[in-house]
């Protein structure tokens, strides 16, 4: 599930997976599998994505329908 928002959220903000990947300091490969659900983010990834998307981490775990930060 963290996949399918992950791409969505990333492709809602123009950024293309290789800057994410990037940003992450992990290969294109390794951002992939996040974002085909082969592979979980850890938490402090997780609150990377986050800050780069402007989101919750609340949002990308699929346990808020709102993406904006309070």
């Amino acid at each position: 599930m963290i996949g399918n928002i992950l791409n969505k959220i990333r492709k809602s903000q123009g950024i293309t997976a290789q800057q994410m990947a990037d940003y992450l300091n992990i290969s294109l490969r390794s951002y992939r599998y996040f974002e085909s659900n082969d592979r979980q983010p850890s938490l402090q990834m997780l609150v990377k994505i986050a800050n780069k998307m402007n989101v919750t981490t609340d949002y990308l775990l699929g346990c808020s329908d709102k993406p904006e930060r309070q």
